[in-house]
């Protein structure tokens, strides 16, 4: 029988060998592309030039104009989920990925120009400067992966635009790109995206299903009880730039002697809990207003610098600039709010640099903090100081700096789109 079929079936026999040796082939190149990567970062030129050895140096020449071609895999401080696979994936973002930004619209009005690059807005603003200035801008939509839309929603509300005029304007814009362009139509604005750091642009753009339902909303407030589509949508990181003073670093951990600070306006139900059940306590620092400019300069600022951690309530939306106040000046950030997605959330594990609370756990937030050790504050704070690049707008960027790792976070949604 077994005679018979290979006599009847003579390609079959062939199909089968030529099917076994590309699997053989292909056994070998994945071995050997395992043992060359291994190789190479168990050897000793990769290691980094100080001595440590827990701190893994990849260098790559993809842009010679770039100084800094090396990344630091600081595998001690687990900072990322999976730092391998976020400086791989990272690299070719870098060498890869083009955006084009729609050139139509009045610079003069809504359209292209930030409003402005300060205030606790400002990364709006950050972001459509830094597009220009990057590598990732394309001015030929056919090699584009997204396309931006680029809209000011912080711009109108500066100008004073009601917000249902921000929707008309909005939604008229939308419809004249459709209607000039082909590139909406191919995805239904699957491949489009937007940036808004102000809650009212995000309502703005209500206006148009798809703009919700479809294209990639890169926002500051992005909790999950609002019409956010985790994984889809992009958390877009509130900083109140500049800075009126410098970073943090790692060897002011002596000088943190207060357990834990809040200082601010009550207008949230968790601010109102936070200041009644601990504005007298005498080891958390904690006012119901913002501290007056008339005790001295800068005297809000100069209490992170003394504090462990830092308390994080969400205001009016869950998100705040506080937190990347305190990382900025080295204070551990005491995240309390419900549904929040936070910033860069799948590539960095925020629990190796932050306390990561509910709401409900304000009653017992001293108890909670005070049960974390000496050596556990020690490791939240390096790490802390290990993602303030993260968290640092530039003009024009630099590497992995807040504008970047938004790129990525855009470069990670652009895979599942098809068309």
């Amino acid at each position: 029988m077994s005679a018979s079929k290979t006599a009847q079936h003579p390609m079959s026999s062939s199909l089968c060998s030529l099917q076994g040796s590309l699997l053989t082939l292909a056994i070998l190149t994945l071995t050997s592309f395992t043992y060359l990567s291994l190789k190479s970062l168990h050897s000793p030129s990769s290691f980094s030039p100080h001595g440590n050895n827990s701190s893994i140096s990849i260098s790559f020449h993809k842009h010679d104009s770039d100084s800094d071609r090396d990344l630091d895999l600081d595998r001690a401080s687990d900072i990322y989920h999976s730092p391998s696979v976020f400086h791989l994936n990272y690299m070719e973002m870098e060498s890869k990925f083009k955006i084009f930004i729609y050139p139509d619209g009045d610079p003069k009005t809504f359209y292209q120009t930030p409003r402005k690059l300060t205030g606790k807005y400002s990364s709006e603003g950050y972001f459509f400067q830094n597009i220009r200035e990057s590598r990732f801008l394309t001015h030929d939509p056919d090699q584009a992966h997204l396309f931006f839309i680029p809209i000011s929603c912080h711009k109108m509300r500066g100008k004073g635009t009601s917000y249902e005029n921000m929707t008309i304007i909005v939604k008229d814009y939308l419809d004249g790109l459709i209607m000039k362009y082909p590139y909406w139509n191919r995805t239904l604005g699957a491949d489009h995206f937007f940036v808004t750091c102000h809650d009212v642009g995000v309502r703005a753009t209500e206006g148009h299903p798809f703009l919700v339902k479809n294209a990639i909303r890169v926002v500051c407030s992005p909790s999950y009880d609002v019409p956010f589509i985790p994984h889809k949508d992009v958390a877009l990181p509130q900083v109140l730039q500049p800075f009126a003073l410098p970073r943090g670093g790692g060897d002011d951990i002596e000088n943190r002697t207060v357990l834990g600070f809040w200082a601010g306006h009550r207008n949230s139900k968790i601010r109102v809990i936070l200041a009644r059940v601990w504005e007298n306590d005498t080891e958390l620092d904690i006012s119901n207003n913002r501290i007056s400019r008339a005790i001295g300069p800068l005297v809000y600022q100069k209490r992170f610098y003394t504090t462990k951690f830092c308390i994080c309530p969400g205001g009016s939306q869950v998100n705040s600039a506080r937190i990347t106040d305190s990382i900025h000046y080295g204070c551990v950030p005491v995240i309390l709010s419900n549904y929040y997605d936070l910033p860069f959330n799948d590539i960095l594990d925020w629990r190796k640099f932050a306390v990561i609370l509910n709401e409900k756990d304000v009653y017992q937030l001293k108890q909670i903090l005070k049960k974390i050790t000496d050596e556990e504050f020690v490791s939240l704070h390096k790490n802390l100081v290990k993602v303030q690049k993260h968290f640092q707008w530039n003009s024009p960027p630099i590497r992995f700096d807040a504008f970047h790792m938004v790129m990525y976070e855009l470069w990670l949604r652009h895979h599942v789109i098809k068309y």
